[in-house]
């Protein structure tokens, strides 16, 4: 198997902000494994809250090169196994080099992703289109260049209600509010009586994500469901979330990839917690990947590739929310 490393730069249509920072460029790595005439690709995105940067993920990967080359049609299970242990500081790129290899060994067992996992796609949830933190002029004219059934806000101003209210006065859309750890208890709790009114649906992540007290204390009070995303980065913090959040988002990045973000999946689902999986401004490559969890999922997040200026890949189509797969097997990604 033969490993090949790439970098980009992703640019955003519009500057992106959230509660902690602003972006107009994304940079990405993308992962391509060869072997035996197929390729598989996968992705993950730099993130400075994670202090995670395209060139450590290279050199972490560079580093046991030998070892992913040497690697001969095991499973991913297995696969992802042997790499974890020296990745386990890095599961961003974990999850690139897992993205791959999940990818790989679909197409050469000639089906799609989604097949191999034995799951059917006739209840596919619709995914939400974000909208980032700007004047609220701007956050409207962003709405109205392309509208949508479901829109994720990100939130965490001074004037959260009087945005979510003009939102509102433009579209019945339904609403998600992500705060990304912006707000505190008694705000939150407040916020969302008020946010209920405006026809939202719930709030991800309004506090920091080590409050575990804070999280309880919201998870009694709060008329709205509220996810977890920062609070939950890996299989082990699921079962924590269980009894402080009403559901998890599972970021593939976070977690090492598709294998542990279905497991995670998964126990969510035993825990009787709402299951999501969201995306970190990927191209439609790891867009793609996160398309193949849909049947398992009560909500998603996986607009990444729809506020790039420009894409890198073609794989999954969305329309109106909707996701469409792609003819070709594996997670369906080709290179542009």
């Amino acid at each position: 198997m033969k490993l090949i490393l790439r970098e980009y730069n992703l640019k955003l249509k519009h500057t992106f902000t959230i509660s902690r920072e602003s972006i107009d460029f994304q940079p990405s790595l993308i992962v391509e494994l060869q072997s035996e005439g197929f390729s598989g690709f996968g992705e993950a995105t730099s993130n400075p809250y994670y202090h995670i940067t395209v060139p450590m993920m290279m050199q972490d990967l560079e580093k046991i090169r030998a070892i992913i080359e040497s690697t001969d049609n095991e499973t991913p299970e297995v696969f992802w196994a042997k790499i974890h242990p020296y990745l386990q500081d890095d599961m961003f790129a974990l999850c690139a080099l897992d993205l791959a290899y999940n990818d790989l060994y679909a197409r050469k067992k000639g089906k799609k992703l989604y097949e191999l996992w034995n799951y059917t796609t006739e209840r596919n949830p619709m995914t939400d289109y974000t909208i980032g933190i700007a004047s609220i002029d701007k956050m409207v004219s962003k709405m109205k260049e392309l509208p949508w059934p479901i829109y994720k806000i990100k939130l965490g101003t001074q004037e959260d209600i009087e945005i979510v209210k003009e939102l509102r006065k433009h579209t019945d859309a339904v609403f998600r509010i992500d705060a990304n750890c912006g707000w505190g208890v008694e705000e939150t709790i407040n916020n969302a009586l008020e946010l209920k009114k405006l026809g939202v649906e719930f709030l991800e992540q309004p506090m920091k994500a080590d409050n575990w007290e804070a999280h309880k204390e919201v998870f009694k009070h709060s008329v709205l469901p509220v996810i977890a995303d920062e609070s939950c980065i890996i299989e082990e913090d699921v079962a924590k979330c269980f009894n402080h959040f009403h559901g998890v988002n599972v970021k593939l990045v976070k977690c090492g990839g598709l294998t542990s973000g279905k497991r995670m999946i998964e126990e969510a689902k035993k825990l009787g917690l709402k299951t999501m999986v969201g995306c970190m401004t990927e191209s439609t490559v790891g867009i793609s990947a996160i398309a193949h969890l849909l049947p398992q999922l009560d909500y998603v997040d996986m607009d990444g590739a729809l506020l790039l200026a420009e894409d890198i890949a073609t794989g999954v189509t969305i329309k109106d929310g909707v996701v469409s797969y792609s003819d070709l097997n594996g997670t369906g990604v080709t290179l542009l």
